[in-house]
């Protein structure tokens, strides 16, 4: 999986690429139809945020989080991003089945 670190107010340091890399790596092998994963990490005056964005299944998944420390924010966007790519694959997996047919005979009486 390419995973696309990006900045916003903030140098990418290599302990922070690898740190994303790690922790989404992780989520990556849960998930292996995951190509491409876009990571902006944002710093301003009191919080430190990170937004992931990713295609899955068909569908745009983004999460964000933010706190005081950026490597908690990764670990906890990380976390957001593999119950929302669960959640998402629970969806399709639900629409998949063949719904029961209703029998007319049954409704008439």
């Amino acid at each position: 999986m390419q995973i696309n670190v990006s900045g916003h107010h903030v140098t990418v340091t290599d302990a922070i690429k690898e740190n994303v890399e790690a922790k989404f790596g992780k989520v990556a092998n849960h998930f292996p139809q995951l190509d491409s994963l876009n990571v902006t990490l944002t710093v301003e005056r009191s919080s430190q945020s990170i937004e992931a964005t990713t295609q899955y299944l068909g569908a745009a998944v983004a999460v964000q989080a933010s706190d005081h420390d950026m490597y908690t924010a990764i670990a906890q966007a990380a976390k957001k991003m593999e119950a929302a790519l669960s959640h998402r694959k629970g969806a399709v997996k639900g629409n998949r089945h063949d719904k029961p047919a209703l029998d007319a005979d049954a409704l008439a009486s």
